[in-house]
């Protein structure tokens, strides 16, 4: 690792620290030469499929515009940015369970469509209206009455 300082390539570990979810390290380090102290970061780099879009081309998983997605159906709405956090860090975890070099951008929507209809079902039926494209009102109502219904099935289980 150089010095940001005087880019000298002796530095040492001074202290390491594991972050609070255990994904993450770290550490300070004091370069040699000009005696500078700095900290690094250092996590596991896991390898993510490519995304095959609607139009057929392919891109890089990109965690940044689910939560992106997220945070726009979430506006104003009482869903913590660690929630959101957690849903995305969930959909890579099951896209990195999997091992599959591609995976469509449908089954990452279909993800996502899930896991907010567990957090918040406003959320969900924003985020549902862009995603399914809905033509009309029939099936945005249509949409509206599977998530009531789910609710009355899930209600009743509980009793």
């Amino acid at each position: 690792m150089r010095c940001p300082r005087c880019g000298d390539a002796k530095t040492r570990v001074v202290e390491s620290r594991e972050g609070e979810d255990g994904k993450l390290v770290r550490r300070r380090r004091k370069c040699e030469e000009c005696e500078a102290r700095f900290t690094t970061f250092e996590r596991t780099e896991y390898l993510l499929p490519m995304v095959i879009k609607k139009g057929h081309h392919r891109e890089s998983f990109d965690r940044f515009k689910i939560l992106s997605g997220l945070k726009k159906a979430c506006e104003k709405r009482p869903v913590s940015v660690a929630q959101m956090e957690e849903a995305v860090s969930r959909i890579e975890h099951d896209l990195q369970d999997r091992a599959e070099p591609e995976v469509s951008s449908r089954e990452i929507g279909e993800a996502v469509i899930e896991i907010l209809r567990e957090i918040d079902q406003v959320a969900y039926v924003r985020f549902a209206s862009v995603y399914k494209e809905f033509s009309d009102i029939k099936e945005f109502m249509e949409t509206l009455a599977g998530l009531v219904t789910s609710n009355e099935v899930n209600s009743k289980m509980r009793r």
